[in-house]
């Protein structure tokens, strides 16, 4: 592991391509149900794939999901993929994509790596998310239910 526990940290924009190149891949959107809800979530219909959105933290308390690892290898292993499968963690703006990222390259899985723009991106001088970096500024595709 070279960064954090796991693989490494890699811009939203070279995910999307990773994704689109290697058919195993995965997006694990780590967000909560309240931000898929209302700020969207990304829309990988057109490279034939679908995010997995598990909660590293259970909203409303923000407390961390004692489950994620377990969860997170059964939808794995439903999809047909394993421990050598390419992980994507992604959430706001890096952070909690980070650990859940570190907790997976610590139960076996080898190539985990965090989206270190997030979905939104930091704050910009504003204090408003989503204009500068990340998935959504990035252009790349998503959806709002």
């Amino acid at each position: 592991m070279s960064v954090g526990g796991y693989k490494a940290n890699i811009g939203s924009r070279d995910v999307w391509r990773e994704l689109g190149e290697d058919s195993e891949a995965l997006l694990v959107d780590v967000r909560s149900q309240a931000e898929w809800t209302f700020v969207g979530v990304p829309d990988l219909s057109s490279i034939g794939k679908e995010a997995i959105l598990l909660e590293w933290q259970r909203y409303p308390g923000m407390m961390r999901n004692t489950d994620f690892v377990s969860e997170l290898r059964r939808a794995i292993g439903a999809r047909g993929a394993g421990e050598e499968t390419a992980l994507f963690f992604l959430c706001r703006s890096g952070g909690r994509s980070a650990a859940a990222a570190a907790a997976m390259s610590a139960a076996g899985y080898r190539n985990c790596f965090n989206v270190s723009d997030g979905f939104e991106g930091q704050l910009d001088a504003t204090r408003h998310r989503g204009a500068n970096d990340g998935w959504k500024a990035a252009g790349l595709p998503w959806v709002q239910s």
